[in-house]
């Protein structure tokens, strides 16, 4: 809690925040730069979820905003920044992704308002000086007559042109991202397609951002910090800046010690951020919630940030409707597979329905947030995703007047909620998938652990898959009992047998679980699988810590650790010799995947899981053969192919 300075007034008077920065011109422009440089840096590091007060708003300048109006340049990006930070700060509250870091949002009463509105003409203002005075140093000296009275930027004419592009790129980086953040807000995604121009232009800048460090560094002004951890281009230290300076404001910042990210560093997350923007603003607007699903779970992968995963909310889910254009029973009728003209239909407005479009926008907004926090709602939700199963199954029962008497049904409102149920349970399964899935991606599980965990992926995928398929079948029958029959051909009747490509997707999912439940099961029950017993639980003990969110939900129904005992205990090489569920992983990933020749993101899932499966029925035939005769044998599992199914890696000791 000891600090240099205990308030602005007192860093000021006491010189930390000088304005001008120094009474050498030349000092004064790379001290301006050093302050950019160092505001990058700031920003990335509050990005990342630590105080705004202690890193952005560790700039005094930033305090003291009426300070800088005599230094135009220094002033017009200091306005900027605080518009920036606004924006950023609203967007991650209407998310409500911030409860993952609660002092992101907090602005402790820093000036952040009203600070959008002149900010960029301001900018405008200056950009174009500064270009003037580049184009002034680049003109021959036979063209330089015309622009004799335009003052040079810095007194040495050698670093003129360096110095006016390396305020230029950051200037025109910081207009840019700011017209992101605006483009991103508008209402329905009408922005996006603008977004992406200007995600381009900051991209650009960036590179030349880069590329301006040598210029930078040339000039031997103030005192070199060529650590890994500098935050300027240049390597020195900016001036203007206490990291403790905001802890004693009326809502005083947590004494935290916050490192603040590398110059190098904050290029590299801006970078990333711009690309994860990227990905979002080419997102098809008109997916279905499967897609949508499917593109959350995609993205994630790439582990983005807090910024663009609020972004990505607050794109799909605007005003209680899907990109603030489709209200929640159409996309929910989509998907279940009814037809267009129920989506209108007066169902919508029961109050079992209600609470299931409450649910999907609660998904939406679980997927959005990071991997350990998404897992742990998940946890939560599958619950809430049960009881409105059994609420819509006694709605349905009310409907086809088992209970009643009534056998009518009326409006036919019990082919709605008997498509709708099918679809939660569909739902139910995949939420149960995710959260299983995850727990690899987070490393909950230890080797000793992988048998009961993919068995438990393997149960739910059946299920999963089962729905699947029920949806489908009954979504093609109930077109085709509503359709004119042209022809009685047999042609249509052997197309009601195929299985449909995303369920035989799903199935190598399910060949791939059974095919290492099995091989882990054998190589426990035949001992060679080198593993010490916990001191603190047992199997089952472990097995109720894994899934007890699942079983309380009852999903799937009837399972328990001793049906997990039951389906393993017998497990032996001699047997899995008989049959190779790896082999049937690959066919089916082989198979399927010309199904998919617009889907760059399944046809590489596809040569992933082919890759698993391919090694461990390498890795099952040398255990089968040599298992049992070579006891220098010694089996473990990495992650190298695939993020969720392990590989067998088989050495001699």
């Amino acid at each position: 809690m000891v600090s240099r300075y205990y308030s602005v007034d007192e860093a000021i008077e006491n010189g930390a925040a000088p304005v001008p920065i120094s009474c050498d011109k030349t000092g004064d422009v790379q001290c301006t730069i050093d302050i950019m440089d160092h505001l990058l840096a700031c920003e990335a590091t509050w990005h990342k979820g630590h105080s705004l007060a202690q890193t952005v708003f560790s700039c005094i300048y930033l305090l003291r905003p009426e300070r800088t109006s005599s230094h135009a340049l220094l002033h017009s990006y200091s306005r900027i920044i605080r518009a920036t930070c606004k924006a950023v700060v609203s967007v991650v509250s209407d998310a409500r992704t911030h409860e993952e870091e609660d002092l992101f949002t907090m602005a402790y009463g820093l000036p952040l308002i009203g600070e959008d509105e002149k900010c960029l003409s301001m900018l405008n203002a200056v950009e174009e000086t500064i270009a003037r005075q580049l184009r002034a140093c680049k003109a021959p000296s036979s063209g330089r007559k015309v622009i004799e009275d335009l003052e040079p930027l810095q007194n040495n004419l050698a670093l003129e042109e360096g110095y006016c592009k390396a305020i230029l790129c950051r200037l025109r980086f910081r207009k840019h991202f700011y017209h992101v953040l605006m483009c991103l807000k508008r209402p329905q995604g009408r922005g996006l397609q603008l977004a992406r121009k200007h995600i381009s232009s900051c991209l650009s800048e960036l590179e030349i951002i880069r590329k301006s460090t040598e210029v930078l560094r040339s000039n031997d002004y103030g005192t070199h910090n060529c650590g890994e951890d500098k935050t300027t281009a240049s390597g020195r230290r900016p001036v203007g800046f206490d990291a403790s300076i905001n802890t004693r404001l009326s809502a005083p910042t947590p004494p935290r010690s916050i490192k603040i990210l590398s110059w190098s560093e904050a290029v590299e997350y801006f970078v990333k951020l711009l690309h994860d923007l990227d990905i979002i603003c080419s997102f098809s607007l008109d997916a279905s919630l499967e897609g949508i699903l499917q593109f959350m779970v995609q993205f994630q992968k790439s582990h983005p940030d807090l910024v663009s995963r609020a972004h990505l909310q607050t794109l799909l889910i605007q005003d209680g409707k899907l990109y603030g254009r489709d209200p929640i029973f159409a996309v929910i009728a989509k998907a279940a597979g009814l037809p267009e003209i129920v989506r209108n239909h007066d169902i919508q407005n029961g109050e079992c329905l209600v609470h299931l479009g409450q649910l999907v926008i609660n998904l939406l907004k679980i997927l959005s947030t990071n991997a350990a926090w998404q897992r742990r709602k998940l946890g939560k939700i599958v619950q809430d995703w049960r009881v409105i199963h059994i609420q819509l199954e006694l709605a349905l029962r009310q409907e086809m007047g088992e209970e009643s008497g009534i056998s009518a049904d009326q409006n036919g409102r019990g082919d709605i909620l008997r498509q709708i149920l099918i679809w939660v349970e569909e739902q139910t399964f995949w939420i149960a998938s995710r959260f299983l899935m995850l727990g690899f991606e987070l490393e909950l599980y230890s080797p000793g652990e992988y048998c009961m965990v993919y068995w438990y992926i393997y149960v739910v995928l059946i299920k999963l898959a089962e729905r699947m398929h029920h949806k489908m079948s009954f979504t093609n029958a109930t077109a085709k009992l509503k359709g004119k029959k042209k022809k009685g051909s047999t042609k249509d009747m052997s197309r009601d047998f195929q299985i449909p490509a995303s369920v035989l997707f799903l199935q190598s999912y399910i060949c791939l679980a059974e095919g290492l439940t099995m091989m882990l099961a054998a190589l426990k029950n035949e001992r060679m699988l080198s593993q010490s017993p916990s001191p603190f639980n047992s199997d089952h003990e472990r097995f109720i810590q894994h899934f007890e969110l699942l079983q309380k939900a009852g999903v799937p129904d009837h399972i328990s650790y001793q049906s997990f005992e039951e389906s393993t205990k017998n497990a032996r090489f001699s047997t899995l010799v008989m049959y190779n569920y790896f082999k049937d992983a690959q066919r089916i990933a082989k198979e399927v995947k010309n199904s998919f020749p617009n889907d760059p993101e399944r046809q590489s899932e596809l040569r992933r899981i082919e890759q698993v499966a391919e090694h461990n029925s390498i890795a099952l035939t040398v255990l089968c053969r040599l298992g049992s005769l070579d006891s220098s044998l010694k089996v473990s599992f990495d992650f190298s192919h695939h993020p969720y199914f392990a590989t067998a890696v088989v050495k001699r000791s």
